[in-house]
């Protein structure tokens, strides 16, 4: 898959998020990088603080959260089959989302998108 192709998947899977969902998404960043830094066999990572630990009413600058959804390990591990690959580009990046809106590890698991 070409990195044009990974990026519009990526852009696909936020234009079919509920507005409700999207228009929450205003301050994170969507990255495509390579690989991570320190673990390279890692699909994706949210940076951030998620939405159910902030406080209401902060008028603190609030950076960026980001979103990295990591080319290299999903194209190595994926690859052989376009469908199979896009569907776990969509499942990386919305279970980096999901850690966004507050849900962590063990909910996702149960739902299946772990």
């Amino acid at each position: 898959m070409s990195a044009d192709v990974f990026e519009r998947t990526v852009s696909r899977t936020l234009d079919e998020l509920p507005a409700q969902f999207r228009d929450l998404l205003e301050n994170v960043e969507i990255l495509i990088e390579g690989e991570h830094w320190d673990e390279p066999d890692l699909y994706g990572l949210y940076e951030g603080i998620p939405l159910t630990e902030r406080s209401s009413g902060s008028t603190d600058f609030q950076q960026p959260d980001r979103v990295y959804v990591f080319r290299r390990p999903l194209t190595e591990d994926f690859g052989h089959d376009a469908a199979t690959l896009t569907h776990e580009i969509r499942v990386t990046l919305l279970h980096e989302l999901a850690h966004f809106f507050g849900i962590g590890e063990d909910r996702l698991s149960e739902l299946g998108w772990a």
